[in-house]
């Protein structure tokens, strides 16, 4: 009988780790429904997904896009484009318990066939304010050729 209880007992602390997540899976999650989000081209969902004061370094663009309204600006052609992004490799520190940075490598693609991946790498910081994790810094540019 003890027996049973103590694997009752041992079951169930193992089941109340699991469904708490950390600071790093949380944010990780952010960065994975990002990557999800751009592949389904939809824009809002994707703006929604930053913090209202966020700063976002685009490949892109040579300007320091600040905020959601400038931000959904940087994505205005997302929407019906067609583009995927996959993320291939990522690394993740945990700052405290409201604050992480992601960082990798992600390709992107067109929607045509020919177009080949474009390889890039990514430096998110994502935050947890008013109990909601979002991107308050998003930093991506092409990767070097001598790594692709």
């Amino acid at each position: 009988m003890k027996r049973q209880a103590l694997t009752l007992c041992c079951l169930l602390a193992l089941s109340i780790t699991v469904a708490f997540a950390g600071p790093a899976e949380e944010a990780n999650a952010v960065i994975n429904q990002w990557s999800v989000t751009y592949s389904a081209n939809d824009r809002d969902a994707l703006v929604d997904l930053y913090a209202p004061d966020a700063i976002l370094l685009g490949t892109t663009s040579p300007v320091i896009s600040e905020g959601k309204e400038a931000i959904r600006r940087y994505f205005q052609e997302l929407q019906g484009s067609g583009r995927k992004n996959t993320i291939v490799e990522r690394r993740t520190i945990v700052l405290s318990e409201t604050s992480v940075v992601g960082t990798g490598f992600y390709n992107f693609a067109r929607a045509t066939e020919n177009d080949a991946p474009r390889p890039s790498r990514f430096t998110m910081v994502v935050i947890k304010r008013d109990g909601r994790w979002m991107i308050a810094h998003h930093h991506s540019s092409p990767l070097s050729s001598s790594r692709q």
